[in-house]
């Protein structure tokens, strides 16, 4: 494991950005696993930025997303593939048929969930895999749990993160109680995982994180038993650490 030091959040976010461009430019046709959240959008817009610049060329490469919300369409302003599109894809030249999300209006969750799992695995795996952290330790939407859930699955979202995500919604009544994500084992057999991490509310949770235990208690602990992970994290965010 690497673990990279930030200034800040912009700094965290163009270091983040050099290690994907990186990847593209390494391999023009790989997989990035992509999340949502305020945590990648600094990221995305310094992606974004070289894009314009001419220093990267996406039109090679595909994409799997993390997640997406049970029951919301692609329209919805709240929905994972509309703040891929409108944070990321719409302003690069990748091919949208190269992007995958799952898919938030499919009833059937088993279904959803080997589809899901199969477009991975069609794809050949994910080559870089980017995430961000929650307060919880939770990585995706894989919450606390009594046992690491492997593969693409239905979660019923707690109470937290729906009280949490109210303020996007008219209504409580709006918010979805439900989402599809990756699995522990889905995110574990990308062949290198990114994390970063900004803020002093942070600081615990990642220390635990990457020294504590392996739990599912603490879901991005799993991490440490991944043999090619880069943490970047801001000065906020490890302010817990020693030295």
């Amino acid at each position: 494991m690497k673990l990279y030091r930030a200034k800040d959040y912009k700094d965290m976010s163009r270091k983040a950005a050099n290690v994907i461009s990186a990847q593209v430019i390494m391999k023009p046709d790989c997989v990035l696993g992509l999340a949502t959240g305020s945590s990648p959008l600094g990221t995305y817009q310094q992606l974004i930025e070289w894009y314009e610049k001419g220093d990267l060329d996406f039109s090679e490469t595909k994409s799997a997303n993390l997640d997406e919300y049970k029951g919301l369409p692609r329209d919805n302003d709240q929905s994972y593939y509309y703040f891929m599109y409108n944070n990321f894809f719409k302003h690069i030249n990748i091919d949208l048929n190269n992007t995958n999300i799952p898919n938030g209006m499919e009833p059937d969750s088993a279904k959803e969930c080997a589809r899901y799992e199969k477009v991975i695995a069609d794809l050949g795996g994910v080559d870089l895999q980017l995430l961000g952290l929650g307060h919880n330790g939770h990585i995706g939407f894989n919450e606390p749990d009594a046992a690491f859930e492997k593969i693409t699955h239905c979660v019923d979202l707690t109470e937290s993160t729906i009280e949490a995500n109210k303020r996007f919604f008219a209504t409580i009544d709006d918010v979805p109680k439900q989402a599809y994500t990756m699995g522990i084992g889905t995110i574990m057999r990308a062949k290198k995982i990114l994390l970063i991490v900004s803020g002093e509310e942070k600081s615990s949770i990642l220390y635990k994180a990457l020294y504590g235990p392996v739990t599912p208690q603490v879901p991005a602990s799993i991490l440490q038993l991944h043999n090619d992970v880069v943490v970047v994290a801001d000065e906020a965010a490890l302010s817990k650490f020693p030295g």
